[in-house]
């Protein structure tokens, strides 16, 4: 696999990171010299193997592996069930897992599954879609929109409330939710009632100031994202030749998506293209809610769990998909 070399210096000055941010920034020192995927993929797997292991050990949800028609080759999906359950009509969280499209799994952030099984009695469907670079440009969105069709069309089988189904992506997989729903605008697919974007990863050019300012470091910066998006899009990275469907920041229209929640933090490469994502949304007429927590990095809510600012990002996730889920249909 390509090996990229770490970009210039940061070029504009950084907002601070918080106080319990920096002793994480200290310890974890400089960045790697050169990205490889086969290291992404083992300090990936590394990092969310306990939690993985926390979750499948878990008598308060059941799992389910089932095996889905994919549009290359069949697809796994696991579906989280709450064990303490009551009626037939659940809402579910459709789930698409992060990892800079070239790492991670479908258990990568399930555990929280666990989480919305008690707050809100769901269930919890997650997909393993085809990560870069072996599945290049539109295969992985492909992939989570035919597992989302799959669960659309399964949703009395599968006990799920058709008026409270919502999409929600973390990084790289929230790049991956809004390609999906804005696949399932354009091919009629199944009804939303919410669109939860966690940090998302939407384009890639990198040309914003936030890119700028978080291009080396140890946590991930625009040198690690322009890799990543390399590694999906190839020499077209950056270009005129990307779709809507492979970066989704590049869509000109966002009217008729569901309503939208987003966040971020001040001190990651993403913030401003999601800022920017928010007020295209507004733009186009769509009900979005926008947060931009003050000094978190990209992945803040695993690397400083108990930081004030993470617990509270954490509850306003919470409390916008519990009033998501009680809105009339």
């Amino acid at each position: 696999m390509r090996k990229i070399l770490p970009g210039p210096g940061d070029r504009l000055p950084r907002p601070p990171y918080d106080v319990e941010i920096e002793p994480i920034y200290r310890a974890l020192g400089s960045m790697p010299e050169r990205y490889e995927v086969e290291k992404l993929r083992k300090d990936a797997s590394t990092r969310t193997l306990p939690l993985t292991n926390a979750l499948l050990a878990d008598k308060s949800v059941c799992i389910e592996d089932v095996f889905i028609p994919g549009p290359r080759r069949d697809l796994t999906v696991s579906i989280v069930r709450p064990v303490a359950t009551t009626g037939d009509d659940h809402p579910c969280i459709f789930y698409i897992h992060g990892g800079a499209l070239v790492a991670a799994d479908r258990f990568a952030g399930l555990d929280t599954s666990v989480v919305w099984a008690r707050e809100f009695n769901a269930i919890t469907i997650s997909v393993e879609y085809g990560r870069a670079p072996e599945n290049p440009g539109t295969q992985p969105a492909e992939d989570c929109y035919a597992a989302f069709l799959w669960a659309g069309r399964n949703l009395t089988r599968l006990g799920i409330d058709p008026d409270r189904l919502l999409l929600y992506g973390t990084s790289a997989g929230g790049g991956l939710a809004a390609v999906t729903a804005l696949m399932a605008r354009d091919k009629g697919g199944p009804k939303i009632c919410g669109l939860v974007l966690e940090c998302p990863m939407l384009d890639d050019r990198n040309e914003q100031v936030s890119s700028q300012q978080f291009s080396t470091g140890p946590f991930y910066n625009s040198t690690l994202n322009a890799f990543a998006w390399r590694c999906l899009l190839g020499d077209r990275v950056g270009g005129d030749r990307v779709s809507q469907y492979e970066a989704p920041a590049r869509a000109e229209d966002l009217s008729r998506l569901p309503p939208t929640f987003l966040d971020c933090a001040t001190a990651e490469p993403f913030r401003d293209e999601i800022v920017a994502f928010a007020s295209k949304l507004w733009e186009g007429g769509v009900q979005a809610e926008l947060h931009v927590w003050p000094g978190g990095p990209h992945g803040y809510d695993r690397l400083a769990p108990s930081a004030p600012f993470a617990i509270l990002a954490r509850q306003t996730r919470l409390a916008w998909i519990r009033r998501t889920f009680s809105q009339p249909a």
